[in-house]
């Protein structure tokens, strides 16, 4: 049997989830886009790193996946590929060897088993402009107020906010605002909550 997104998806939420269980912060976020939208990530962990899981089932191709690597490895702490068992092979010589890879195989009762192929290492490729685009343009530029660091942006587009952000914040500062930011928000659709200004 052929694995497709659909079921994948649904094991590794359930997998991730129990993982996780015992994090005293955690957001697991679908479909969280990262450079201004220029790709999805299937699913984000978001706890003390920011865990990116990319899926690629059977009935998928790997075709897009080395534009959407540069783009997730600008932004992601850690990332996880999880592929069905056609696409092993090619996909360990296509990732980076940071990557992790886990692989998902429909068992004889028609259930998803994921197997850790590779544990995800650190990524040292993050750029804190990219992380900074996780934020909306309120919640980026709420965190120049809070550095006070506002004045000549508050009228300037998002991307000229995230610049900023970039060079006021050094990575492992910025990357755990931005995780704080993401744990408070709500609405991921039409709004965010102020963002607290505390260290």
């Amino acid at each position: 049997m052929f694995t497709n997104d659909k079921i994948i998806r649904k094991a590794l939420l359930e997998y991730l989830t129990g993982l996780h269980s015992g994090d005293s912060k955690l957001r697991i976020v679908e479909e969280l886009s990262v450079k201004q939208g220029a790709a999805r990530v299937d699913i984000a962990v978001i706890n003390g790193v920011l865990h990116g899981y990319e899926i690629k089932s059977d009935r998928d191709t790997l075709l897009r996946l080395p534009d959407q690597m540069n783009l997730y490895n600008s932004v992601f702490g850690q990332l996880t590929l999880v592929v069905g068992k056609s696409h092993l092979h090619e996909a360990i010589n296509l990732i980076p060897s940071w990557w992790g890879i886990m692989i998902a195989k429909i068992d004889t009762n028609g259930n998803v088993m994921l197997q850790t192929i590779r544990v995800a290492k650190d990524n040292l490729h993050q750029e804190n402009s990219a992380i900074a685009g996780l934020l909306w343009r309120n919640e980026a530029l709420e965190l120049l107020e809070c550095a006070g660091q506002a004045q000549g942006f508050r009228s300037k587009p998002r991307v000229a906010i995230y610049e900023k952000l970039s060079t006021v914040f050094n990575q492992c500062s910025l990357e755990q605002k931005v995780r704080e930011v993401l744990f408070s928000r709500e609405d991921w659709k039409v709004g965010s909550l102020p963002v607290p200004c505390g260290d």
